[in-house]
Parts: structure tokens; C-alpha cells; sequence
């Protein structure tokens, strides 16, 4: 049966900004265990496995994800939603794949941009297509500026990390960030539309971390037989938090893509990756990192268009309570003139 649940605007917002600060978190130790293994693509098999692996315990002890997987069988029967949203996990797992690769060569900041980027563009084309639980939402003026803005704001707070950079270089493996970013909306639209039929996030999680690990499993099996495999696992224990840190994200994800809408969310959560980079680089710098100006004013610009995102900015519709507004498909809102007769 469908979950109605979502939760109010006040909450929505900050629960997002506070899922984007583990993602440069993630994005670090995915980097460096895709370089203590030498290979990027077994970085995110055990990422990806390890989240699987707390997600397995999470539905066996947790009633709410127990009864979530007998929601699965009837929700695919059903056709409740495209059978192909269960290749979800495949995007995330790209994403993951592209993190211990290019990571290493761009940096979390670079990253960052590209990511953001592309997230920004396909949010605009989700929603308007309506594939997430929220429904449809238009492309209006405020939302198109608002994911301009944070662009900007994104490529403002980054820019000293690459103005001295080795020219064009960074251009060939930047494309790989860039399209993970796209499909990550894709991606959280399509787990939060079953997490709505599954009646709780933790079924659609575990899901993604099943489909993504065995895809990740094949590609890694024919990575090994035609070159062999990479370095043997690191002993350090830190090296294997990005698939548990992966696990919370997508979670939270499952939650606020039906509160506040695939493009909302993913800016909300773009500013707490803006502010958790910050925190990165004060608590524990990288070498020759350092907060400039420019860093702060552009976490600022991002803050402002999560704003503008948030906010309902539809002309000549009757505002309602704070968090429902977000969730109402666009074809639904009551014009204020007929609200009158």
C-alpha cells in the first residue's frame, strides 16, 4: 500500500543540507580506497557491498523493513510503478564507480562541480516529467534560476582549486562526474517513488545496494579476466565507511524526494556538500588545501538558490502549509480565482 507520510518543510530542508554533508565525506574515502586498491571499479564493488551488508541487517531487524519486502512482490505485480525503476541502483553504483576513479585526479571540489552540474539540469527535466513521487512540478523562471544559481555558486566556490590548473586536462575526466551527476536524479526519483509503495525508504535502499552490487559484481568479473585483479584489501578500517555513509544518503534521499520534489532536494543537498567541503578542508585539510573567500561566497550564492527552490513561488496560487506545496503535482494546484467562487 502507498505511504502518504512526508515530512513538513521546516524539517525537510535542513535534513537535506545535513545528507549533503556526508557526500565530500564519502567521496574521499571512496577516492582513496579506489587508490589503495588500484582500481576504481573494485573500490565501488566493496562500497557498494558494504552498504548492502548493513542494509541486509537494517531490513532483518527493523518490522518496518520486514514488511516492506512483503510490499514488493504486490507492488511489481501491480505495476504500482515501471519495472525499470528497480535499475536504480545501477546509477548509484556509477556514481560510486566515478568517485574512486576521478576523485584522485580532480579532487572532491572539481568533483563537486561536475556532479552539481549535471544534477542541476536533469532535476529541471525529472520533475517536469513528473517521474518522482512528488509528481509533476513546471519549469518555472524562479526554479530555472534557482539551479543557475547554483551552479554558480558551486563553480565560484571551487574556482581557486582549479584557476592554476594544467589547462584542459581536467576536461576528459570531468565528463564521467558530470554524467553520474545527471543520472543522479534519475536515480533518487526513481528510489522514492518505491519507497512510497514499499510503505518505508529502507526497502527501496536495500534494493538499490542488491541491483547496484551485482551489476558492479559482473563488471568486476570480466575486469578480472581480461586484466586480472588490483591490490589486495587495505587494513585500514576507514577505507570501508563510504558504502555505510552511502546507505544513510540514500535513505534520507527516499524521504525528501517526496517532501520536496527531485530538485529542491538536490539542491538542498548541494549546499550541505558546499558546506561539508568547507568542513573538510578546516577539520582535516588534503595538502596545499586552504578556505578562501571565494569558498565561503559561494556557499553563500548556493544557500540563497536552495532558497529560491524551496520557496512557493507559483503566481496566482493559493498558498498552502509549509511542505505540502512541494509535494502537490502541478496539474492539481487550484487557480486563487476559482478558489473565490
Amino acid at each position: 500500500m502507498p505511504s502518504s507520510a512526508k515530512l513538513p518543510l521546516l524539517l525537510s530542508v535542513p535534513l537535506a543540507v545535513a545528507t549533503g554533508l556526508t557526500m565530500p565525506v564519502q567521496g574521499r574515502v571512496n577516492g582513496a580506497l579506489g587508490v589503495a586498491l588500484g582500481d576504481g571499479l573494485a573500490a565501488a564493488l566493496v562500497s557498494f557491498g558494504t552498504g548492502l551488508a548493513v542494509m541486509l541487517v537494517i531490513s532483518a531487524v527493523l518490522p518496518a523493513g520486514r514488511a516492506g519486502l512483503r510490499q514488493v512482490l504486490p507492488a511489481l505485480r501491480g505495476r504500482s510503478f515501471p519495472r525499470w525503476y528497480l535499475l536504480a541502483g545501477c546509477l548509484g553504483a556509477f556514481m560510486v564507480f566515478c568517485q574512486g576513479l576521478t576523485v584522485p585526479l580532480l579532487g572532491v571540489a572539481l568533483f563537486t562541480v561536475a556532479t552539481v552540474a549535471g544534477s542541476s539540469v536533469s532535476g529541471l527535466l525529472v520533475d517536469r516529467l513528473g517521474l518522482g513521487p512528488a509528481g509533476r512540478k513546471p519549469v518555472s523562471l524562479m526554479r530555472t534560476l534557482s539551479a543557475l544559481l547554483t551552479v554558480t555558486g558551486v563553480i565560484w566556490a571551487v574556482s581557486p582549486k582549479f584557476a592554476g590548473g594544467d589547462g584542459p586536462g581536467w576536461l576528459l575526466p570531468v565528463l564521467l562526474p558530470l554524467l553520474a551527476g545527471f543520472l543522479r536524479s534519475f536515480q533518487q526519483a526513481m528510489n522514492g517513488t518505491q519507497s512510497v509503495h514499499y510503505g518505508n525508504p529502507f526497502t527501496a535502499t536495500l534494493i538499490n545496494f542488491t541491483v547496484g552490487s551485482a551489476a558492479l559484481a559482473l563488471l568486476w568479473g570480466i575486469k578480472c579476466a581480461v586484466a586480472g585483479a588490483g591490490n589486495p584489501l587495505p587494513e585500514q578500517w576507514w577505507l570501508y565507511l563510504g558504502g555505510p555513509m552511502g546507505t544513510v544518503f540514500v535513505v534520507l534521499a527516499n524521504l525528501l524526494v517526496r517532501s520536496l520534489g527531485v530538485l529542491a532536494a538536490g539542491l538542498s543537498t548541494i549546499a550541505g556538500q558546499l558546506l561539508g567541503s568547507l568542513a573538510l578542508d578546516l577539520l582535516v585539510p588534503a595538502a596545499g588545501t586552504q578556505v578562501t573567500a571565494a569558498a565561503v561566497a559561494g556557499t553563500l550564492l548556493t544557500l540563497a538558490a536552495m532558497v529560491l527552490a524551496t520557496l512557493p513561488w507559483t503566481p496566482g496560487y493559493r498558498r498552502m502549509p509549509a511542505g505540502t506545496l512541494a509535494d502537490a503535482p502541478a496539474e492539481r494546484a487550484v487557480p486563487e480565482r476559482e478558489l473565490r467562487r
